[in-house]
């Protein structure tokens, strides 16, 4: 599976969406950070991050006795490279569109 695709796949859940952008947001992070406020267990987190780590969304660091969380840039530059490597298909697609309707309420 290409890692686009994992990331794609991964991220298709709200839950580890939620936990990349609180990421993204807040910067670095422990397990118990990402629990609060999202009704689920430890276990339950903690199996959403690794799909997030194997998907190569985010990086898990060990200090101590804490699970730190980053977001991992180059998992997101992939996603950004391929949804940038479609923006001509998109804008073609939305210019025919446009032309459709602009025909049709002509008619």
């Amino acid at each position: 599976m290409t890692a686009v695709l994992k990331a794609f796949s991964a991220l298709s859940d709200q839950t580890r969406m939620s936990i990349v952008e609180q990421l993204m947001a807040e910067g670095e992070l422990a397990a118990g950070e990402l629990i609060e406020g999202r009704g689920m267990s430890g276990a339950a987190i903690s199996r959403h991050l690794k799909v997030l780590r194997e998907a190569g969304l985010i990086r898990q660091r060990v200090q101590g006795t804490h699970r730190l969380y980053t977001v991992d840039g180059q998992g997101l530059r992939a996603i950004a490279d391929w949804t940038i490597s479609k923006r001509a298909f998109w804008e073609a697609s939305l210019d025919r569109l446009d032309a459709a309707i602009i025909e049709e309420d002509q008619t």
